[in-house]
């Protein structure tokens, strides 16, 4: 959607600075934005093209160290690239990633407090 809160915050940060990725985060991405649920925002087609955009876009990361420190360990993925990438901000709506606020100097926040900074 492109008015939405985490659209807008997408947009942001690409002005502000860089949007990191790793295969692992992309592989995520992916499985969440084709999952049925979201059919009614955007078809499978674009939810693709999305991922291809911000593939795109984005600066690799290859993670070179495994963080463990999510209560669900399968959000660990995202701290290890902003750790990895030196990222400033972490952008999600996950409470489990939330809830670790601040990570190793990296500000955890929704889109919505994203755009607010």
């Amino acid at each position: 959607m492109p008015r939405s809160t985490p659209r807008q915050a997408l947009l942001r940060a690409r002005k502000a600075g860089k949007i990191l990725l790793s295969a692992a985060v992309l592989g995520e991405l992916r499985d969440v934005l084709v999952r049925e649920k979201l059919r009614r925002y955007a078809d499978e087609d674009l939810a693709l093209e999305f991922l291809s955009e911000v593939s795109a876009e984005s600066e690799w990361v290859n993670p070179d160290r495994e963080v463990v420190a999510c209560r669900d360990p399968k959000d660990d993925k995202f701290l290890s690239l902003a750790v990895c990438g030196r990222a400033t901000h972490l952008v999600t709506g996950d409470a489990d990633l939330l809830a670790l606020n601040p990570f190793e100097g990296i500000r955890i926040v929704t889109p919505r407090q994203f755009l607010e900074i």
